[in-house]
């Protein structure tokens, strides 16, 4: 076990840019950017182990790429205020090149979960301290986030862009609760942003729930891996929505320790994803189910390669087999190491006191 957690720090440690940015997967063609979400969630990791220089040379970059786009924010923030329709080239991307610039390749671009979720890593970095090097650049995403957060956009998968996602509104609201402990913003923007927190928090309690659990995106019935985050790490969910969500994915995703994405998932044939099998083991833990935890930390282990890299998904239980080739014939072997899969183990790893 402590021998992942310490490859598992050398893989990031050795894969992050120059520039502080966590690129996805490096051998993996078209995985070399950086994603907010999972350099968030891989900034987190090492925040947990104590790897607190890595962590804050990430939290600078996306500083940086944000402050950079300061214009074209406020542009943005200042058309939807105004009720005017926007192509979607206007807003952010999803990802960025290691050294902050956009990607020149068409991608599935139009997400928000990434901006959110920085914002809460952010916070969980900064512990309480108030460093106004970020003031800026908290205060543009959360007025980004407050005026956008209503659109429909890619969800985590970067999939569905018409429609609004669960998780995405978790993230987003998280992101601003976060934003708003960190002590950067004046009062009128703080004001926004709890206001708009609650916002979120009713849409999805209204019409982002069915049966008592949460839902892929508003109006679905399906069920999809991401909710878990609203479970734990976010801590969004009430008792009695995180019971019957993870319920849920149990019934639904979960399969023998592995967890799917969602059902119609036909990405490389649909496999698990250690990613999702590290939030499932944290929403284990905030269920009261350590023993269960465990497994999913010692299931995530078993993915790893000799060499104890992590890759994004495995599949030897595919939901649509058939579906494999074409991806394989496209982008070639499934990504590892992925970095988010490495931190996904890191978090659980540090929530159950294992460290090095």
């Amino acid at each position: 076990m402590r021998d992942l957690i310490e490859h598992s720090i050398k893989v990031i440690t050795r894969e992050q840019a120059p520039s502080g940015a966590y690129p996805a997967c490096s051998s993996f063609a078209v995985y070399g950017y950086a994603w907010l979400r999972d350099g968030a969630f891989v900034a987190e990791s090492m925040r947990a182990h104590g790897i607190a220089d890595g962590a804050r040379a990430f939290h600078e970059w996306t500083a940086r790429v944000l402050t950079d786009r300061a214009e074209r924010i406020e542009a943005v923030v200042a058309a939807l205020t105004a009720g005017d329709e926007i192509d979607q080239a206007r807003f952010l991307p999803t990802r960025y090149t290691l050294d902050g610039a956009d990607g020149s390749e068409s991608w599935w671009d139009f997400q928000l979960d990434g901006y959110g979720t920085w914002l809460w890593a952010l916070q969980r970095h900064l512990d309480g301290s108030t460093d106004h090097a970020f003031a800026g650049a908290v205060t543009l995403t959360v007025r980004y986030l407050c005026a956008a957060w209503r659109l429909p956009c890619y969800d985590w998968w970067e999939e569905h862009a018409e429609q609004v996602h669960v998780a995405t509104l978790a993230s987003v609201e998280a992101g601003l609760r976060a934003a708003l402990r960190t002590g950067l913003l004046a009062d009128g923007d703080a004001g926004t942003a709890s206001s708009t927190a609650d916002a979120i928090a009713a849409v999805i309690a209204a019409d982002g729930s069915v049966d008592g659990r949460l839902r892929k995106w508003l109006g679905s019935d399906a069920v999809d891996g991401s909710l878990l985050a609203a479970v734990a790490p976010f801590r969004l969910a009430d008792d009695a929505t995180a019971r019957r969500t993870v319920a849920a994915v149990e019934r639904d995703l979960l399969d023998d320790g592995g967890v799917h994405r969602f059902r119609a998932d036909v990405f490389y044939g649909g496999g698990r994803w250690p990613v999702l099998a590290g939030l499932l083991g944290q929403s284990y833990l905030r269920l009261g189910r350590p023993g269960d935890a465990r497994r999913q930390l010692a299931w995530i282990a078993g993915t790893a390669a000799d060499n104890g890299d992590l890759p994004e998904q495995v599949s030897d239980r595919l939901l649509h087999p058939q579906q494999r080739q074409e991806w394989l014939e496209r982008w070639g072997p499934v990504a590892t190491p992925l970095l988010w899969s490495h931190a996904a183990y890191l978090s659980l790893a540090a929530e159950l006191g294992v460290t090095l």
